[in-house]
């Protein structure tokens, strides 16, 4: 076993023995095996579009698999052979169609004719030679680009399989990336090569970013500012965990009338501001934090729990039997819905004691997403030229266990009084219930949403730096990220290939960026690792 795509990868360098995350070894194989089998099933469909055939399942499926070797996402290894069997027999069926239409079939040697065995056993040894070392690289340098354009394209892939879901679509996307996934075998490309693939991943994720906005708000409408209970009232209830929004809409409208609250946890508290969401009464509140304190939380929740997408952890024995996967999630012995019928959760959920009682608790303030603050936009640029806003700082990406983070909090309460913090994705459980007041009415903190909301993070910079004559650079705005996994490498990448600089990221620095990549983006991006709070506020502010 080799694994080193999320942050907290044992000791820094690699899990080798035990995923940190929890993953076995033989899923650890099983997911290699997979990821080389689509990369036999893209030297064929990028051989295809150059003879004008785009099969549309194949791109799909392209999506969905690759999402489903995300850190925390699917951990039961008979999906993944399932999943192995037909990224080959999609494979060879492209391989007919390709043909057919006078294009190249006689593709070398490797992933394009691999040909799965048929125990998991057996499979997990032919993992052993088909891992991430073994990627054909001239240099150190060059095999780092290829493991960071597979983990950025691992988030592109988990986005444009949201919008796939709502309905969006972009065939550039899938064309990148089964154009990388197949580079990958290749040996003859150059480092600058290699360079150009990781902006292009950059330009797929915002791609796949705005789709799946576009998705999210056609469907749901633009999110408000809506106030959301941190506390619980009597009653049966639901939690429901993860990203995905069709999955908690299906569940909201098959628990109408059945005395059941749903509360949000992870994130999936920005939900709270889609206007076809708040429609319902009985979507109550939030409950928890943070996806790595689910162990801790998980157990005191008194009803049913729904995880969607990804963000799962290894369940504990005190709720393991109240707790149910849908989508691509999954986890070995825990009950799985894979057509929207969540009556197994309603079931459960009915039959625990849910609270025994009202308890008021905080609120919190979530929907500042780009409609929502460029509708105020001409009283940020008033209070901007007068100064009465010095600076903007967003503090965002992935939370996790790992030491360190609470950089990230002490931040937050650190930013002098005459800034605003913008804030997007889990990150934000490390200070998202602080009262930090607000500018002229401007809340000096503002929940931009999910991890994938960067783009619309990206929007208002881009509208502020317009209406202000501008360069987005020049803008009195600074980056402040925190990665964990896969989607976090996505959206990096996504701000580099826009050509945002000065971006400080921690806690700590991927463990597959080698010092002379880390160089190439320090020179190119002015990419800069965390230092201590007071230190990077006196370096951006200058106090």
């Amino acid at each position: 076993m080799f694994c080193y795509q999320c942050e907290q990868t044992a000791k820094g360098t690699g899990c080798t023995v035990l995923g940190v995350c929890g993953k076995q070894p033989e899923v650890a194989a099983l997911q290699d095996l997979l990821i080389y089998a689509l990369m036999g099933l893209s030297q064929v469909a990028t051989e295809g579009r150059k003879v004008g055939i785009s099969d549309g399942d194949v791109n799909v499926f392209t999506a969905k698999a690759a999402f489903s070797t995300l850190t925390n996402v699917d951990f039961d290894p008979a999906r993944f052979t399932a999943l192995i069997d037909e990224a080959v027999r999609k494979r060879d069926q492209l391989k007919e169609k390709v043909r057919a239409a006078g294009g190249r079939t006689d593709l070398p040697a490797g992933p394009a004719d691999f040909k799965p065995r048929s125990s998991e056993t057996d499979l997990v040894r032919q993992a052993e030679a088909v891992g991430l070392n073994s990627y054909p690289a001239h240099n150190p340098d060059i095999l780092s680009l290829k493991h960071t354009v597979l983990f950025g394209l691992k988030g592109v892939c988990a986005y444009a399989d949201h919008a796939q879901i709502l309905g969006q679509e972009d065939d550039q996307v899938y064309a990148y990336v089964h154009e990388a996934l197949a580079a990958i075998q290749r040996d003859d490309l150059s480092l600058t090569d290699w360079v150009d693939l990781t902006l292009r991943c950059g330009e797929a994720a915002v791609k796949s970013m705005a789709l799946l906005d576009a998705g999210n708000t056609g469907t749901y409408g633009h999110p408000v500012p809506t106030r959301v209970p941190l506390g619980h009232r009597k009653g049966k209830a639901i939690l429901v965990s993860g990203h995905d929004l069709q999955d908690l809409e299906a569940l909201l409208k098959q628990t109408q009338d059945k005395g059941i609250s749903v509360y949000t946890h992870g994130e999936m508290l920005p939900t709270h501001g889609y206007p076809k969401l708040k429609q319902y009464d009985h979507f109550y509140g939030h409950f928890g934090s943070a996806w790595q304190n689910q162990i801790r939380e998980f157990p005191d929740f008194p009803g049913a729990i729904l995880m969607t997408t990804n963000c799962l952890q290894r369940p504990k024995d005190e709720y393991k039997h109240n707790l149910f996967t849908s989508g691509l999630v999954g986890w070995p012995g825990i009950a799985h819905i894979s057509d929207l019928n969540f009556k197994p959760v309603i079931d459960r959920a009915l039959a625990l004691p849910g609270f025994p009682d009202d308890r008021n608790g905080r609120e919190v303030t979530v929907g500042f997403a780009r409609n929502a603050v460029l509708e105020v936009a001409d009283q940020v640029i008033d209070a901007i030229k007068s100064g009465a806003i010095r600076h903007f700082f967003l503090v965002a990406g992935c939370d996790g266990a790992k030491p360190g983070r609470n950089y990230y909090t002490e931040f937050v309460e650190k930013v002098p009084a005459d800034c605003v913090v913008l804030t997007l994705a889990c990150g934000k459980f490390r200070f998202f219930d602080k009262d930090l007041g607000d500018i002229g009415g401007i809340p000096r903190l503002l929940d931009i949403g999910q991890c994938n909301d960067a783009y619309s993070a990206v929007q208002i910079a881009t509208a502020l730096a317009s209406a202000l004559d501008l360069q987005i650079n020049e803008l009195p705005l600074s980056l402040i990220l925190s990665w964990y996994e896969q989607k976090a490498v996505c959206v990096l990448l996504a701000l580099l290939h826009l050509g945002m600089r000065g971006i400080r990221l921690g806690p700590s620095l991927p463990a597959f960026i080698t010092p002379n990549v880390l160089d190439t983006l320090v020179k190119n991006f002015d990419l800069k690792p965390i230092q201590t709070a007071d230190e990077d506020l006196r370096a951006v502010l200058g106090d």
